[in-house]
């Protein structure tokens, strides 16, 4: 594996992980601020919702880590990630509630209430966050950027 595209999954793994604590935090912050319960129908059951997040983990990482290869564009890319994450949160919420309950079309209902409600709009924000930085960080590397230096190894430079 040709260097440019191992230092890509690397800052891809970093970032996903980072966009999973943000998930995790806005989550309890927004249930926090709204007093709302994350899945708020307990027909759906308890997998539901780290489904919802796993699925838009998965779906971030392999965005990322194809994207992060040319961190030349960042729009696109960017705004992607938001739709790519959202996508998979609604199809494994319509799915896991159908699972669940068993009835298609509330399942539809259910997923696409979640989708634009505000635990449904966390989840693309924060991709689209995540995603740009971890694309400033593969541009800076690309343009020659190297890690920060401890006092103890700049030692030797002078």
């Amino acid at each position: 594996m040709d260097p440019r595209r191992r230092s890509a999954w690397v800052v891809a793994g970093f970032a996903t992980a980072l966009y999973l604590a943000l998930v995790v935090f806005a989550y309890g912050f927004v249930s926090l601020l709204t007093d709302a319960e994350v899945i708020a129908n307990p027909d759906a059951g308890l997998f539901v919702g780290p489904a919802i997040v796993g699925a838009s983990v998965v779906v971030l990482l392999l965005h990322l880590g194809r994207v992060l290869r040319r961190p030349e564009r960042v729009l696109a890319p960017t705004l992607l990630a938001a739709l790519w994450t959202w996508l998979a949160a609604v199809a494994v919420a319509v799915v896991g509630y159908a699972i669940a309950t068993g009835t298609v079309l509330a399942s539809l209902l259910f997923g696409l209430g979640f989708g634009v409600g505000p635990f449904g709009l966390v989840i693309p924000a924060c991709a689209a966050f995540v995603t740009w930085l971890g694309l400033l960080v593969a541009g800076a590397q690309a343009a020659g950027a190297d890690r920060p230096r401890w006092p103890w190894e700049r030692r030797d430079e002078e």
